[in-house]
């Protein structure tokens, strides 16, 4: 498939380095509530990541948690944040308009918070969906690309492409990164759509990965082996820059599998044209 990757790594410590600031705060949200946020500023962070929680669970699980904390030691910083049905400790989430709100609310913090700083936002699950469709009806001020962490395509049990339609109106590049055993997405219907998406849209894949990013024992890894892996499909977060024309452009991907990994990582970018990475691939497999 073009524009996809399979990734293993290495286990790896995902403490926030020494002297990150993090800073609990109030988010303002225009027609409701406050709600409350964490920012995570590593010392010489390169970039920002909005970062919106799944439905079933807030801003501080230990998911949520470790992925802020690994992307702080890859000079990331991230803004956590609350949707209002979760501070208000309900168990519906939020109708999109009001969840689309607290988005755009968070990327605003972000923006006035880390000045300077290019900015990618997304989420977990149900988080990366409201800041797609976010997106897809107005771009977010600032936002050079989407991040998807376990995208919802479709409830379990009930395959369909329709809540990936929004997608075809969001211009940024989107990076969708997906365990293979993933119940809200099956990977057929989610390779079509990248189809669809073209250069805009990459996927990394994470073997025999659910929807929470859970692996059997019999798979040979654990799941801090697929944390490692998340946060290398993240790591370039860290190197993003401006362009005068595209956008976001990001570093060297370095979350790769097999001996020819180090040649991948020198060829390939998570928001390169899929066409030239399944290229790359090719190239360094063949050598």
């Amino acid at each position: 498939m073009k524009g996809e990757v399979n990734a293993t790594a290495a286990p790896a410590v995902t403490l926030a380095p020494v002297n990150t600031v993090v800073e609990p705060i109030s988010l303002p949200i225009d027609g409701a509530q406050p709600v409350s946020a964490l920012l995570l500023v590593p010392p010489g962070a390169r970039a920002g990541f909005v970062f919106a929680h799944g439905a079933g669970a807030g801003m501080a699980h230990p998911f949520m948690a470790r992925v802020a904390s690994g992307l702080a030691e890859r000079a990331v910083a991230t803004l956590r944040f609350q949707f209002p049905y979760m501070e208000r400790g309900s168990r519906r989430p939020d109708p999109p308009q009001a969840a689309q709100a607290a988005v755009r609310a968070a990327v605003a913090e972000a923006a006035r918070r880390l000045p300077g700083l290019p900015l990618v936002a997304g989420g977990k699950s149900f988080g990366a969906r409201m800041t797609s469709q976010a997106q897809a009806a107005a771009p977010l001020p600032g936002v050079r690309a989407l991040v998807f962490i376990g995208f919802p395509l479709h409830p379990a049990g009930k395959p369909s492409l329709e809540r990936g339609d929004h997608l075809d109106a969001v211009r940024c590049p989107m990076l969708f990164l997906q365990g293979t055993r993933d119940g809200l997405a099956d990977l057929a219907l989610l390779r079509t759509l990248l189809a669809r998406l073209g250069a805009n849209a990459t996927l990394e894949l994470f073997d025999d990965a659910d929807h929470a990013f859970h692996v059997r024992a019999s798979s040979g890894r654990s799941d801090a082996d697929v944390m490692t892996a998340l946060l290398g499909g993240c790591r370039a977060l860290g190197r993003a820059r401006v362009g005068p024309a595209k956008g976001l452009s990001l570093g060297a991907k370095r979350s790769c599998a097999g001996r020819h990994s180090e040649a991948l990582h020198r060829r390939i970018s998570p928001f390169a044209g899929p066409t030239r990475r399944a290229e790359a691939i090719c190239r360094a497999r063949r050598r």
